[in-house]
């Protein structure tokens, strides 16, 4: 059972590796399903195992009642934090009660020893009844409810029971994270300032104004994923991404999807494939220049990836001066939760349920990947706005979180498919623009960052991925963060740290023994990486956009404001 507290920064956002789960709600996600009859025919094989579990939490309740257990919450565990759980002897003996029954549950769940795929599906199942049955969560005996029911003279539960009913009324249906107008896009986040130097019908193109005096002549283009907003690298000044990198002297531009309508059901890889081509095409015109970076993240990572194959099939694969990607997997053999779900069956029902609507809603996405992390992203608020009666405290990365898209039906069809087969390892198995795909003909140098903590795209996973490009300098970056925290990580955190080193070891484990260790964040260290394949320092451009390219509006544009 998840005991630990993870920092918002460290929070998962709707990732499109669980595009099958995201098609239908979270009580279809539990329900007992073939994973259960293998765990019970599983422990049905081991009788005594199973009695001698079930003696042992006997005894311990026994234990428990009497007064004679020293059973405590792990210290990372905040869930039991109030004194009360410790002061009142009633109080203390649930909590007790309750933490043996759940070790019981896990060591049940080891010792039914299933495969991977049945092994993460009832991972998932039981931390959600476990973490569901706190008895923090119960409001008729939760000392954080009764204190605040006291303090307000009963507003708190009047507010709470307000709350509830508006955030049941429509998805996703999870405790909200974050007031909806905490913070304003384009002015507390999404706030460097940059115009859109490009519009079509899939995408705005934004450039950021020069901060320096000199530029680096290779510009950067950003592509961010297509079921989120770009604004995740533009979270809020001195935490930026983009802000920093601007301040480092190099040229950037990002890519802000629109958010698809059913009208655009028909919009998969190669359409997405066209449009990073496109933008590619007009930031080397602004820029002029040969080349340009690319750095993608998770599902843009994907997209990236694939149209870098493309255009390396086509003869112009020198059109990339280095391929960045970030908690982005391309190999999902074994990549957590998400590939546990993407079985055929599974995968064909959320194709058909995204096809009905011409889309798949990224707040079923966000449901889905609150359910990922319960204690963290639902019983949590569940105890403060509802049992407390408080707003959530304003956060800029669950206000990104809560500001989701939707993907296409064609674009999730094809994620799903080529998530079920694993088609990328497999050169050809997939096309791109009329290219037969394949990973090791892209020969740019790549940088590619896991966040050891990522719970969405494991850093196993992303380390596997990385060896499948043919990149002939390839460097792989471990974060010490989670999967977001991984990217919004600014220089100056004395407890960050990263390791980096060559692709060279099959397996991750060793790779992350003989890693260098470093300090603090990996932006410095990218943006060094960046600055020797950016070519000279020119002068930086007095105005944004070109002749052909007129500045249309200022960053963050009008793609981003679409709900």
């Amino acid at each position: 059972m998840a005991t630990t507290t993870t920092k918002p920064d460290e929070l998962a956002v709707p990732l499109d590796l669980v595009l099958t789960s995201g098609a239908k709600p979270i009580t279809r996600q539990i329900m007992p399903d073939a994973a259960w009859f293998r765990l019970a025919a599983n422990l049905a094989k081991q009788p005594g195992v199973v009695a001698d579990r079930t003696s042992t939490l006997v005894r311990e309740l026994g234990s428990i009642v009497a007064g004679r257990s020293n059973r405590a919450p792990d210290r990372s565990d905040k869930r039991f934090s109030d004194p009360a759980w410790q002061q009142n002897p009633l109080l203390h003996r649930i909590m007790q009660g309750y933490l043996a029954a759940a070790e019981t549950a896990d060591g049940l769940l080891t010792d039914a020893d299933l495969d991977w795929r049945d092994a993460d599906k009832m991972r998932f199942v039981i931390d959600n009844l476990l973490e569901g049955l706190a008895p923090t969560n119960n409001p008729v005996i939760s000392p954080l409810g009764w204190k605040a029911l006291i303090d307000t003279g009963g507003l708190s539960a009047v507010r709470g029971v307000r709350a509830f009913a508006r955030d049941m009324a429509s998805q996703p249906r999870v405790p909200a994270m974050v007031e909806p107008d905490a913070f304003a896009v384009g002015e507390t986040v999404a706030a460097t300032k940059g115009a859109v130097v490009f519009a079509n019908s899939m995408f705005e193109l934004i450039q950021y104004a020069p901060q320096t005096p000199t530029v680096r002549a290779i510009p950067l283009l950003l592509v961010p994923p297509v079921i989120n907003k770009f604004y995740i690298m533009d979270i809020a000044p001195g935490r930026s991404m983009i802000e920093y990198f601007v301040q480092q002297g190099q040229q950037v531009f990002v890519m802000s999807w629109r958010n698809p309508q059913a009208r655009h059901r028909g919009w998969g890889f190669d359409a997405y494939g066209a449009a990073i081509v496109e933008a590619l095409d007009t930031v080397q015109k602004i820029a002029g220049t040969d080349s340009a970076h690319l750095l993608a993240t998770c599902s843009g990572g994907i997209l990236a990836a694939m149209t870098a194959a493309h255009l390396a099939a086509i003869g112009e694969g020198d059109r990339i001066a280095g391929l960045t990607l970030a908690v982005t997997v391309l190999d999902e053999t074994n990549a957590g939760f998400a590939s546990a779900l993407m079985s055929d069956r599974a995968a064909q029902a959320a194709i058909r349920t995204s096809a009905k609507k011409g889309y798949l809603d990224g707040r079923a996405m966000a449901e889905m990947f609150a359910w990922l992390r319960p204690t963290d992203l639902v019983w949590r608020y569940w105890v403060n706005n509802y049992v407390q009666g408080r707003p959530p405290a304003a956060f800029d990365v669950l206000f990104w979180n809560a500001d989701t898209t939707r993907m296409t039906a064609a674009l999730h069809r094809d994620m799903v498919l080529m998530g079920v087969h694993n088609s990328l390892v497999n050169p050809g198995e997939l096309s791109m623009l009329g290219s037969a795909v394949d990973l090791s003909a892209i020969t740019a140098d790549a940088y590619v960052i896991g966040g050891v903590a990522d719970h969405i795209s494991p850093w196993q996973a992303t380390y596997r991925s990385a060896r499948l490009l043919g990149s002939k300098d390839n460097r792989y970056v471990l974060s010490s963060s989670g999967h977001i925290a991984a990217l919004v990580n600014p220089p100056g955190n004395p407890k960050a740290s990263y390791r980096v080193g060559a692709v060279d070891s099959a397996d991750p484990r060793e790779w992350l023994g003989a890693a260098e260790k470093l300090s603090d964040s990996w932006w410095p260290h990218y943006v060094a990486w960046l600055a020797e394949r950016s070519g000279p320092e020119i002068d930086a451009p007095k105005t944004l956009g070109g002749e052909d390219f007129p500045p249309l509006g200022p960053a963050p544009g009008t793609y981003v404001m679409q709900k």
